[in-house]
């Protein structure tokens, strides 16, 4: 697969794991804003990769971005935000588990290969 759709991937995935991560904990933000935090996180996590930067850190560096762009769009209090933010992160990880290990794709995680 090359890079674009790759990137296309990475981000409509992780996009799906912010929306679906907080309707399931009825702090349902938009699909644009779950599409403005995934765009930034993989971009983020994109630049620090060409900058050749050490694999735990182009896996480290987008989290901060996201925890705060979720927090901004849901204007919720921190127990609620983090909540909402577990959730998602656990979603992504099973997208991760999934895709990793049947689609051979990496992207989400590139230092948790799984197949």
């Amino acid at each position: 697969m090359n890079y674009f759709l790759s990137f296309i991937l990475a981000v409509s995935l992780t996009s799906l794991s912010y929306f679906f991560g907080s309707i399931l904990t009825k702090n349902a933000i938009s699909v644009l804003a779950a599409f403005i935090i995934g765009t930034s996180v993989v971009s983020l996590g994109s630049i620090t990769e060409a900058l050749g930067a050490p694999i735990w850190l182009i896996v480290l560096i987008p989290f901060p971005v996201g925890m705060f762009l979720l927090y901004l769009f849901m204007k919720k209090p921190l127990p609620i935000w983090f909540l909402t933010y577990i959730t998602t992160l656990a979603l992504y990880s099973v997208i991760h588990i999934i895709m990793s290990y049947f689609f051979n794709f990496h992207s989400l995680i590139p230092a948790w290969k799984l197949s």
